[in-house]
């Protein structure tokens, strides 16, 4: 199987109801706000909505201020009366598989974490670890995740532990780390908030080259991070995100 880049994250908000739609997707606007910088494939997205190519490339999620009106309109009719789980997802609108990504939204009230996810197959492949940081910190910044991760997707099927998140090609938790605490990693990335103070430290596994779960020396490095994480009770369990 081919690598398929992915950032995924998990968070928790404060509050007792859903958040609407209208925040929903102006978080997911200035995401795709970043990530719209490093290719022309990432600058239009579209709501994955209705049963044919044609209806889906019908709704522009966003324009040059931010949600469009019209799907707005077509997600508040979708979800009016749904106060429990609510999952937006947009796409790039590309015909050829080589070009396409996706970018999912899910919010819910009922136990599991809040969800972002990007899914990217375009080309071209990611040459070092630096772009992807910058979308690290942008998720950060919005969303203040408690675990992130960006890498190859099938780098679960590789990963040590089956109820923990695995690291991949970058990690994030929200604390600060040392290099005593994580000597296998390739660079230990501080992310600051806006007033500088470190709120969590990104963990590169491989800085030479990128990263490929076929790659048997990447996969060794990101499970011994993985061990060290969990040995110092750093490594979350699903269950307690």
């Amino acid at each position: 199987m081919n690598s398929i880049p992915a950032l995924e994250l998990s968070f928790r908000r404060k509050g007792d109801r859903l958040i609407d739609v209208r925040r929903q997707l102006a978080e997911l606007y200035g995401f795709a706000q970043i990530v719209g910088r490093y290719s022309e494939l990432l600058d239009q997205w579209y709501l994955s909505y209705g049963d044919s190519k044609e209806e889906a490339l019908l709704y522009h999620a966003f324009d040059e201020n931010g949600p469009t009106t019209a799907a707005l309109a077509v997600l508040e009719e979708c979800y009016r009366g749904v106060t429990d789980v609510r999952s937006i997802a947009l796409w790039n609108g590309a015909e050829k598989t080589a070009q396409q990504a996706s970018l999912m939204s899910l919010v819910n009230m009922l136990g599991p974490p809040d969800r972002v996810a990007l899914s990217l197959r375009i080309e071209p492949s990611f040459a070092d670890w630096k772009v992807p940081l910058l979308w690290v910190e942008a998720a950060v910044d919005i969303w203040r995740p408690l675990v992130a991760s960006f890498g190859p997707f099938w780098y679960s099927e590789h990963k040590v532990f089956r109820d923990r998140p695995g690291v991949s090609w970058l990690f994030y938790l929200p604390r600060v780390l040392s290099e005593q605490q994580v000597p296998e990693a390739g660079l230990l990335h501080p992310v600051l908030d806006k007033e500088r103070k470190q709120i969590g430290t990104v963990i590169v596994s491989i800085i030479d080259e990128p990263f490929s779960e076929h790659n048997p020396e990447h996969v060794r490095v990101a499970n011994a991070i993985e061990m060290r994480l969990a040995d110092q009770d750093l490594l979350p369990r699903y269950a307690e995100l």
